[in-house]
């Protein structure tokens, strides 16, 4: 039984930046990572515009992640790869066995223990089963890209469907062309950017297909992954229906009326080879759900307060688990965030005030504000829900404006962000803040 300041699941930007930050603050931590090597999926995106907000220049996903890898090892924090979390328990409530006893004694005068404040984390590799115990917990799970049966694409079951992180995989790591003709389903980033990795390798991509009005990527990635290639955009579209035994053959394609409803007699057939879907990331949480953290239904990831911590206590989350960021660079800066508050985390019964918004924003984050003494800068992370001009987002205390902040263009892909000392305002329980936003049709 080894015991850690905090153990970071994940090995990611989002982890290696919470074990580098973590480190920095004295804290003893442990990086526990399921892949063979450090890096994440930066380990796979081989184009540039990584960085740009942190680094000031443009590095490929492989050299952002290099720099982080770099400073990790030069601190000498330790860490496992090819390790699984197999469980997550709370250490304190019941004994069970002769070692959880062991522990029992061990950690007799550790108040955090007696309160039901430490965690064990049982992990199985090549070694076989292992179990640390620590404080806290930093979750940096990444997110998991849907699939075709999650957006109800009936027909058979041929080779050839992909989502779009495979096929990225196939091409950048394992050297193999999935495709020669293909349909791209959904204009996420992931998706326009395969659409010009797989122009660039002689494969031809019939067009990308999106069900929404609009685009669901950042502006750039459409004019310099679809435009620039002259590859058709076809928004209110869908696939509806896949051809093929053995291998894909052809798609059926619809149009969608504003319900995203597909409309009778707009079928087309379109031969292919290859389906690939960037039909949307969903946070990787069956560990916060296994630890009864609160989901939020708009993120799909934790509620967290301003520390990143959710509503268990010493549990925290950032980066792609919390919700699917655009930009690398803010994986690391939540990932920092939560790192550095995890290695100061103490136990002690907080009181928060919730966050309130209105239909217009698609999510807004930290959704909870605890009350306390702590000073310096929150973050406050949103996306609108639909396309914005010379928008106006305001935060009110008790229906008093504290904040009101100017946005000439806000879209749903692309995050926003602002910073506000909230620790100004002497918080109470009973207090009530709100978010609004407000904007006009483009």
């Amino acid at each position: 039984m080894i015991s850690y300041d905090v153990i970071v699941i994940g090995g990611g930007p989002a982890g290696l930046a919470a074990a580098i930050s973590a480190e920095s603050e004295g804290a003893k931590v442990l990086l526990i990572e399921r892949e063979a090597k450090l890096g994440g999926i930066l380990k796979q995106c081989i184009h540039d515009g990584f960085g740009l907000i942190r680094f000031k220049e443009k590095l490929s996903g492989p050299e952002y992640a290099q720099r982080f890898i770099d400073e990790f090892h030069k601190r000498g924090i330790d860490y496992c790869v090819l390790t699984y979390v197999i469980g997550i328990e709370k250490l304190g409530h019941k004994i069970q066995d002769e070692t959880e006893q062991r522990i029992e004694h061990k950690l007799e005068h550790d108040t955090e223990y007696k309160s039901g404040h430490q965690y064990e984390v049982r992990v199985v590799n090549k070694k076989g089963v292992a179990a640390y115990i620590t404080k806290t917990i930093v979750l940096a799970t990444g997110c998991r890209e849907r699939t075709s049966k999650q957006i109800n694409i009936h027909g058979t079951r041929p080779s050839g469907v992909f989502s779009a992180g495979t096929a990225q995989a196939y091409i950048n790591i394992l050297g193999q062309k999935p495709t020669k003709k293909c349909v791209i389903l959904g204009s996420g980033d992931i998706g326009l950017i395969m659409a010009r990795r797989i122009t660039l390798e002689g494969g031809k991509v019939c067009g990308v297909y999106e069900a929404k009005d609009s685009p669901s990527g950042l502006t750039r990635n459409i004019m310099q992954c679809l435009d620039d290639y002259d590859i058709p955009l076809h928004l209110s579209h869908t696939v509806t229906r896949l051809y093929g035994h053995d291998r894909l053959e052809a798609v059926e394609i619809m149009k969608v009326d504003e319900r995203m409803d597909p409309i009778p007699g707009t079928e087309e057939i379109v031969e292919c080879d290859a389906l690939i879907l960037s039909v949307g990331l969903i946070p990787e949480n069956e560990l916060a759900e296994s630890l009864h953290t609160d989901i939020d239904p708009r993120t799909k990831g934790p509620v967290c307060d301003q520390e990143f911590m959710t509503n268990q206590p010493g549990v925290f989350i950032c980066g792609n688990a919390l919700h699917v960021n655009d930009l690398v660079d803010y994986v690391s800066e939540s990932g920092e965030l939560a790192g550095r508050a995890a290695a100061h985390y103490r136990y002690q019964d907080k009181e928060y005030v919730s966050i309130g918004i209105d239909k217009e924003f698609l999510y807004y984050l930290p959704q909870r504000i605890h009350i306390g003494d702590g000073k310096g800068e929150t973050i406050f992370y949103f996306r609108s829900s639909r396309v914005l001009k010379n928008a106006d987002i305001t935060l009110a205390l008790n229906g008093k404006e504290i904040l009101k902040k100017k946005y000439r263009f806000l879209k749903p892909p692309e995050m926003e962000s602002f910073k506000l000392d909230i620790s100004q305002f002497n918080l109470r329980r009973d207090d009530r803040l709100t978010a609004t936003l407000k904007g006009e049709n483009p």
